[in-house]
């Protein structure tokens, strides 16, 4: 008579322990790699450029209703239709495609139907929970979600895709999951709330390396 497991069967018992304990172990890493930069302060913040081209001066502006720290963008001489828009930072883009609807506003019937939301979009993750939103281009951007930006790259046009009532670019910046005051070149834009209507003028040095 024999008493007691068979070594096989141990070792067979042994071999599910430790899977398990792997497998365990692999979960709770896996978990704190997706967790445990959620946690993390953001960055600083990354030297933001106004998002259109070196040398141009653009009026920023915002309006009741408009939404906390929204920024809208018009040319201050030229026509705004077409006009490039470029990324503010390095970064990855995360979204280009559209949000919400188009509408039916275009150079050749301005006042056409609107749609809804931002229209023809793009979202770019800058590192450190930094981002950064173009909304309202004229057609589907230029760059793809997973695409690799640098500063000054061309996104699309600008338009009035969306809810948009004429040509512009609304562009937004992100902190973590806040919405923040816009900076440019190292200073505040001054567009904090949308109590009243604000308006600033600015000129681009979202310019090649080496300057303008």
């Amino acid at each position: 008579m024999t008493t007691g497991q068979s070594p096989r069967r141990r070792d067979r018992r042994r071999a599910v322990r430790v899977g398990l304990a792997v497998g365990a172990a692999a979960a709770l890493l896996a978990v704190a790699v997706v967790v445990v930069p959620l946690l993390l302060p953001p960055g600083p913040r990354p030297p933001f450029q106004l998002p259109v081209p070196c040398g141009e001066t653009w009026r920023l502006g915002t309006y009741p209703g408009h939404d906390d720290y929204d920024v809208d963008l018009f040319p201050t001489a030229g026509e705004a239709w077409g006009r490039p828009v470029l990324a503010s930072h390095d970064g990855t883009v995360t979204v280009a495609g559209i949000n919400g609807s188009l509408g039916g506003r275009t150079p050749d019937n301005p006042k056409g139907p609107r749609g809804r939301g931002g229209g023809y979009w793009v979202k770019i993750d800058h590192g450190g929970k930094w981002e950064t939103q173009y909304l309202h281009l004229l057609e589907p951007p230029l760059v793809r979600a997973g695409q690799k930006v640098v500063r000054g790259e061309q996104l699309g046009r600008v338009g009035s895709t969306g809810n948009s009532g004429a040509p512009h670019l609304h562009y937004e910046q992100h902190r973590g999951w806040e919405k923040v005051e816009t900076w440019f070149d190292g200073s505040p834009s001054g567009i904090t709330q949308d109590d009243t209507e604000y308006s600033v003028t600015l000129t681009s040095n979202n310019c090649p390396a080496g300057g303008r």
